[in-house]
């Protein structure tokens, strides 16, 4: 297999170089220091298409493919890990179910909105008492009349406040059926939906996190994804995608501080040379950039192999587990590199140390990810 960037990639990348040395670079520390999610900043990479990166173009996304979407989520990671995670979440998630499992005439009314970044989406799954286990979903949805009323709470959401659209699954059936649970599009300023508490969080700060509260709360039954019950199944589908994306986003955050301690280990001198001529700290560069290449490498044909529309499950497992264990080392040892300056904020690595751990935990833990991984070699 050959992932050599093509062209495009090569395009994308630099695009997203130029954007973010304009628009990004100069306020990630501001943005994190404050915890400010910078709404016009994703209104800009919808301009760019950059919001609806795999939506086909007659629904007015780019129509790109997983190799251009791994591309564009670790280019913008490798500059901030929030953003890159924002534009994973838009994109993979609430765009990604909506694209996979909307009829016609939802695609036709969403899809335009959010693949233009006019519209900022969320995905809710996640509920204070279910984590990994979402089959034990309190969120429950009752039909009445033409409509569906919704009652609980979601929480840990990736733009839970700001968002103008939301899929949510919520329990229609029994719990623990895992055709128990359905799917609704839920619209901002829908009587009953609004946003909870916001997460103040060690990092990814500039990417909101916060809850989702749902106090009867009337959904047109037009508003439903796929058929009643398919709502645990889809998720899981859509999981599959969203682990590339977290791998991605890992990729991302590893490079960037990987370029800093590179930058860095040239520059500082000790003992009248630069520190990287040290096997200590050389060593440390040489595994980095090891793990980096292996990272890229899953990633990709997890990517590749979601583009020909192969199963992927076991790879895409595989590639968000490793890339997203191997950002965590890397930035702990490019702090390492740095020593005490390492764990300032006047420096740019201590930022990719606090954001990176988030990849291990989110859209399933390293720890889910060996389950998943173990099953997939078992059958």
């Amino acid at each position: 297999m050959n992932f050599a960037p093509t062209e495009m990639q090569q395009q994308i990348a630099q695009m997203i170089r130029d954007f973010g040395k304009t628009h990004i670079q100069p306020h990630v520390m501001e943005w994190d220091e404050q915890q400010e999610f910078p709404v016009h900043i994703f209104k800009q990479l919808g301009e760019l298409g950059l919001m609806g990166v795999l939506v086909p173009q007659e629904y007015g996304g780019s129509g790109l493919g997983y190799l251009e979407y791994v591309t564009v989520v670790s280019e913008i990671s490798r500059i901030c890990g929030a953003i890159g995670l924002s534009v994973a979440a838009h994109n993979s998630l609430c765009t990604g179910h909506t694209m996979q499992f909307a009829n016609e005439a939802q695609k036709q009314r969403y899809l335009p909105k959010l693949a233009t970044g006019e519209w900022i989406g969320a995905w809710g799954l996640t509920e204070p008492n279910t984590g990994s286990d979402a089959m034990n979903m309190k969120c429950v949805a009752k039909k009445d009349g033409n409509d569906w009323v919704l009652n609980g709470t979601k929480c840990w959401i990736t733009h839970g406040k700001s968002c103008d659209v939301a899929v949510v699954i919520a329990r229609t059936g029994d719990v623990r059926d895992s055709h128990g649970m359905s799917a609704f599009l839920v619209e901002k300023g829908t009587p009953g939906f609004s946003g909870g508490k916001k997460e103040n969080k060690l990092g990814m700060r500039a990417s909101e996190t916060a809850e989702m509260i749902f106090d009867n709360c009337r959904i047109p039954a037009e508003n439903m994804l796929g058929a009643e019950g398919d709502g645990f199944i889809q998720s899981m589908k859509v999981l599959d995608g969203g682990r590339i994306s977290i791998a991605a986003l890992s990729l991302g955050i590893a490079k960037g501080a990987m370029d800093a301690a590179l930058k860095y280990s040239k520059e500082r001198h000790q003992f009248d040379q630069p520190i990287s001529n040290f096997q200590g700290v050389s060593f440390k560069l040489a595994d980095m950039a090891t793990e980096i290449a292996a990272a890229e490498l899953l990633t990709m044909q997890a990517a590749d192999m979601k583009n020909r529309k192969v199963k992927m499950t076991q790879q895409a497992a595989m590639a968000k587990y490793y890339a997203s264990e191997v950002a965590v080392r890397v930035a702990n040892d490019a702090v390492q590199i740095f020593g005490g300056y390492g764990y300032t904020k006047d420096f740019p690595v201590e930022k990719f140390y606090r954001d990176a751990k988030l990849c291990t935990i989110g859209e399933g833990t390293s720890e889910i990810q060996k389950i998943v991984i173990a099953r997939e070699a078992l059958r």
